[in-house]
């Protein structure tokens, strides 16, 4: 999952606890209607989960995938290429600075935009990745993404000296707008755009799941902004109080930007 600040990921930890967003992503593989013969980026792989499902549909198509992070893109090439060889190439790359020796056909992305801070950029770079005709599929965080989780950090953060670099911070997260999201990619050239904000919301089985699917997840950056182990677990230790006594427990309040765009034939 690619992140303009803060790219490392813990990829085993993340691959273990990825279950809802794979089931995202299964839904934005399905609207991209692959034939099966296509060039596809997988834009943000991650550590391959979804990249090897895409190329399960292409047995006579290919994958370009790339990721932001490191560890990510080490995983995935370690269980991509094994079964796929030279149907999928795996690299390290910025999503708002990348170029590709050819144009693909489609561009596949899940649960990455929403890490990029710079969108405008991010689709420019898109749409000269695509071949003229070619389509976006995509979905990643927006709208009022995780909003109730970001408030228990801001009010467990108040007056706490342990948490005080997080006071007057809303995370790392550019929770876009379908209509804002729209212009930007009209702006960029896309056509036939269709974008929506849908609930995604996750339930976590319990305290011990929630406080590993926050520390690889959604507070990574939180808590690489506290200066102490002592500040980390306190900070968790609160957020999930807060989760267990919510209703229903142990739920996150994700909601999911979906968008559909195509680069026009001419131009």
């Amino acid at each position: 999952m690619t992140s303009q600040g803060d790219r490392e990921w813990d990829a085993f930890a993340y691959d273990r606890l990825a279950d809802p967003q794979r089931a995202w992503g299964r839904t934005v593989l399905a609207r991209a209607a692959l034939r099966g013969n296509e060039t596809v980026l997988d834009a943000g792989c991650g550590a391959g989960g979804l990249t090897a499902e895409i190329l399960e549909q292409l047995p006579h198509g290919q994958v370009i995938a790339i990721d932001g992070s490191a560890q990510m893109v080490e995983r995935a090439r370690v269980q991509l290429e094994a079964r796929f060889g030279d149907r999928v190439r795996v690299e390290v790359a910025d999503l708002t600075a990348f170029t590709l020796e050819h144009p693909v056909d489609v561009i596949f992305s899940n649960a990455v935009f929403h890490h990029i801070p710079d969108h405008p950029a991010l689709f420019r770079c898109l749409w000269q990745a695509l071949r003229p005709g070619g389509r976006l599929v995509a979905q990643c965080g927006g709208g009022p993404n995780l909003e109730r989780l970001r408030t228990h950090v801001a009010e467990v953060a108040a007056d706490d000296a342990l948490l005080a670099s997080l006071v007057g911070w809303d995370g790392p997260w550019n929770n876009a707008d379908a209509e804002t999201t729209a212009v930007r990619l009209a702006d960029a050239g896309f056509i036939e755009i269709v974008t929506s904000v849908t609930p995604g919301f996750v339930e976590l089985d319990d305290a011990a799941h929630a406080r590993a699917f926050l520390t690889t997840i959604n507070l990574r950056s939180h808590l690489s902004r506290l200066g102490s182990d002592e500040a980390r677990e306190h900070l968790l230790d609160a957020v999930v109080e807060r989760l267990a006594a919510s209703d229903p427990p142990f739920e996150l309040d994700h909601w999911r930007l979906n968008i559909w765009a195509r680069r026009p034939m001419k131009g």
